[in-house]
């Protein structure tokens, strides 16, 4: 029993006793040092009946990826066979047992999570990690996003760090200190008798640490004003002080040494004097301790800190050659290359070229942070000017990579002014950086900057980066943006390289159309699409150009490309890229009217968007789910929500005159991409028929009308022939309405067609016709799950005398999650529950508890029942 922490010990129990009944969870324990964080996780291994995997980080650690994650796994790696393939290939990459491959951080992650459940199929699993302020990145990012996705595998998971650790999306147990009662029992179970003066004074000083309480009386008296923590270390001192000369030294190399191997340590130790008969003087101190045969541990990370504190330069120097010289050759090539940088005080290019094959390897590995961390110290130990260039350039990179934009630009300006190729890349480190943290402008202004400084000197890489500029516009921009963007791309000479000449004239549309000044001037969109559509695929600039390819249409090769791209992208683990490659497919889907995908695409984009560290991708995604949302009329918040999602809820639940302001506020915005709005304008029409104010609507649509002439797409005519039709005073509008539906291919858009004309005949008192047309409408709504749509066509073919039943199918379907609709859709295609968690990045038995739930809700009892059912796509 642990004093003063019955309330701590009752949560950790309870988390134990959720994963003995096949549930999971994940506890975030943050507190100063010494407060008690070990000893809590020591009273969880102790259960006895789980099985624990344990691992303490080690600041020494920090610049190894992975180092503490293979640590925790080490005894688990036989079962990386019964994992999926990729996610098993990923993780032993990441641990240098097999090829590093093209793995991502996210793909480790849901690697970490698939070896848990693994694991826990033989029993509970408790997963404890100590001092995690000082896990390596790469490993705190895979546990973190395994902790996230935990559900029903019966996992334990807990995390460790002093305070200021932030594990996003965890619950967190902050420690205080111990009562005073707790406290005087702390003291008087280990303290010699103590006069009542001193151990007040102990008491008061300890504020409540528990470690204190432990060690503060063999300290002797206070030492003035310093830190708790400074006066634990200097306690730890006092009894290193006591040790041999050759043993103190014996003991600097284990505080360096972050492998605990006793053997490094002693092989180390023996170029610097020492003999294993120091090893044992060390432990008989009580300051360290063998585990596990032959791996060592200091009593408390507060040691390994005093001892190293207290190291003069010139030993830290030796220590460091020695460590590097024993490590030399050894699978442990990449500490070997850290300590002989920690060595070199001085330039040199023999240690820098070590050094960057060690974050060569690391970058392999998806370790972007230390592969950033390697690369800039490569890059101060560069005598060549040029090579510290290249070097901070790929150390800027990386970082961009890992998701620390602020380091990531500071980098790129410390790299100065290299070669034009060197300068694009940096530009773009900087544009992308402050795009991934949502500063548009400021990306947008960094691109343009870069264009001018390269146009004439190498215009090829300058148009590449018009394209990341014209696509931020496309995307999200503003008009003053696509003014200076247009300049530029009139600007540029561009050179006679087919592939340059079809990205040139891919952003002349993308910004033409953002400004809505479309001229005969732009080659025909469809030479355009088709030149960019042999450039598109699965990386950076070939998935813009996917998402190019919907400024002509969404068809089906459109969408064949981006779900191979996709697919491509997913199976080498590069997860960075996902968020973009599932919102463009997400966006082809939801023009197909395949809601259930659509939304299935975008929900996982704007999850792994949070994970990776691009909330620009998670903000597009979410204005898809908005849209969705909106159709399938699901309450948003008008405070946060896209505001052009909240005019079609206003249309679709009744409220035209609330639909039509707000559509009015996009339309008439005199700062804002103009290609949103065009696309908002068939609503607006909508709106201002329905609230009877037609003449609000012509000079929209007039603009609507220019806009669809150039585009020369029938999915576009077809809305402006539904908008004559609204807006006509004449029999005409019959005729308008036939050539919509002639037109029409994307579902949703043709079911609001079929409604229009419906309402139209039925006032016409043209009732058998109506009612055709309604029928399909209602039939369309309801398997879109457009449930506002489909409770007007119902009303409308009600009044026509036509009896309506709904579509208990949909409304079944209706009932299950985006979760459960995405796996049921899944299962019913075949894959297996291993097949699904693979694609989905859940566990087996967490996808198995999802279809548990959604057979009751679709009136199945069978995996081979689902086949049979008809889903809205």
């Amino acid at each position: 029993m642990l004093r003063g922490r019955a309330r701590e010990s009752r949560t950790i129990d309870e988390l134990l006793s959720d994963a003995r009944a096949s549930r999971s969870g994940a506890l975030v324990i943050l507190g100063e040092p010494g407060i008690g964080k070990t000893a809590l996780l020591d009273h969880a291994a102790a259960a006895g009946d789980v099985q624990v995997l344990r691992a303490t980080g080690i600041e020494a650690e920090a610049e190894l990826p992975f180092a503490s994650l293979h640590l925790l796994f080490r005894s688990a790696l036989g079962r990386l066979d019964r994992i999926p393939e990729r996610q098993a290939a990923a993780l032993r990459g990441a641990f240098g047992l097999g090829p590093a491959g093209t793995g991502d951080r996210f793909l480790i992650g849901l690697a970490v999570l698939s070896l848990l459940a693994e694991l826990a199929e033989d029993g509970p699993v408790l997963c404890l990690v100590d001092d995690a302020q000082w896990l390596d990145s790469a490993s705190a990012d895979a546990l973190v996003i395994a902790a996230r996705r935990l559900a029903g595998e019966g996992v334990a998971m807990l995390l460790a760090a002093r305070t200021g650790f932030t594990a996003p999306g965890l619950p967190v147990l902050e420690l205080a200190g111990l009562d005073e009662t707790a406290s005087g029992e702390v003291l008087d179970s280990v303290a010699r008798p103590l006069t009542a003066e001193f151990r007040q004074r102990i008491l008061a000083e300890a504020a409540g640490n528990p470690l204190a309480l432990l060690e503060l009386p063999k300290s002797g008296e206070s030492q003035g004003e310093l830190s708790l923590t400074t006066r634990l270390e200097e306690a730890f001192a006092h009894q290193v002080d006591g040790l041999s000369t050759a043993a103190r030294v014996l003991l600097q190399v284990a505080a360096a040494d972050a492998t605990a191997d006793s053997a490094i340590m002693l092989a180390a130790g023996r170029a610097l004097g020492c003999a294993p008969e120091h090893l044992e003087e060390i432990s008989a101190a009580g300051l360290i301790r063998t585990a596990d045969g032959s791996r060592l541990e200091f009593r408390h990370p507060l040691v390994r800190a005093a001892v190293w504190q207290r190291t003069p330069l010139a030993r830290r120097l030796a220590v460091h050659h020695a460590l590097s010289f024993v490590l030399e050759g050894t699978a442990d090539a990449d500490r070997s290359a850290w300590h002989l940088a920690a060595a070199t005080l001085t330039a040199d290019e023999q240690v820098a070229a070590r050094l960057e094959a060690t974050a060569a390897r690391a970058h392999a590995r998806s370790g972007y942070a230390a592969a950033a961390s390697a690369y800039e110290r490569a890059a101060t130990l560069s005598p060549s000017a040029d090579e510290r260039a290249r070097r901070l350039t790929l150390a800027a990179e990386a970082t961009e990579f890992s998701g620390r934009f602020d380091r990531a630009r500071t980098l790129a300006l410390g790299a100065g002014n290299p070669g034009a190729e060197l300068t694009s890349r940096l530009i773009r480190v900087r544009a992308c950086s402050d795009y991934g943290e949502g500063h548009l402008q400021g990306a947008h202004a960094m691109l343009s900057a870069g264009v001018d400084h390269l146009a004439a000197t190498d215009p090829s890489s300058a148009a590449w980066l018009l394209l990341d500029a014209a696509s931020m516009i496309w995307l999200d921009g503003d008009r003053d943006m696509a003014h200076r963007t247009a300049e530029q791309l009139d600007a540029l000479r561009v050179p006679p390289d087919a592939d340059v000449v079809a990205v040139h004239q891919l952003c002349r549309w993308f910004v033409a159309l953002a400004l809505g000044r479309l001229s005969a001037r732009l080659p025909p969109l469809a030479q355009v699409v088709e030149s960019a559509r042999a450039q598109a695929g699965p990386d950076r600039r070939g998935l813009l150009l996917i998402g190019g390819l919907g400024l002509a249409d969404y068809d089906a090769r459109t969408h064949q490309l981006a779900l191979a791209a996709t697919a491509t992208i997913r199976a080498e683990g590069r997860i960075g890229l996902l968020p973009q490659a599932l919102t463009f497919l997400g966006r082809v889907e939801y023009a197909r009217g395949r809601y259930a995908d659509a939304r299935g695409f975008a929900e996982e984009a704007a999850s792994i968007a949070a994970d990776t560290g691009q909330p620009a991708w998670s903000r597009l995604a979410t204005i898809l789910l908005d849209q969705l949302a909106a159709v399938h009329g699901d309450p948003l918040d008008p405070a946060s929500a896209n505001p052009a999602a909240l005019a079609l809820l206003d249309l679709g639940q009744g409220r035209p005159e609330q639909a039509l302001l707000r559509a009015e506020a996009l339309v008439y915005g005199k700062a804002r991409n103009r290609t949103p709005a065009m696309h908002l304008v068939p609503d607006l029409v909508e709106a201002a028929v329905r609230s009877g104010r037609n003449a609000r609507a012509a000079e929209p649509f007039t603009r609507l009308e220019s806009w669809a002439e150039m585009l020369h797409q029938r999915w576009a005519d077809a809305l402006v022939s539904r908008c004559r039709a609204l807006l006509s005073t004449t029999p005409d509008a019959d005729a308008h309405f036939r050539a919509a539906l002639a037109a029409h291919e994307r579902p949703f858009d043709r079911a609001r067609t079929e409604l229009l004309y419906g309402e139209w005949l039925r006032r016409a008192r043209q009732t058998s016709d109506a009612q055709e047309h309604l029928r399909a409408a209602l039939e369309a709504f309801e398997w879109l799950g457009a449930r506002p749509w489909a409770e007007r066509a119902r009303t409308e073919l009600d009044a026509t005398g036509w009896s309506t039943q709904r579509n208990t199918g949909a409304d079944r379907f209706a009932q299950l999650t985006p979760q459960e609709r995405q796996i049921v859709h899944l299962a019913a295609q075949g894959l297996s529950n291993k097949d699904i968690a693979a694609h989905l990045f859940l566990s087996p038995r967490t996808v198995g508890q999802h279809l548990y739930k959604a057979f009751p809700k679709l009136g199945v009892t069978a995996r081979t029942q689902l086949a049979k059912l008809t889903l809205s796509d």
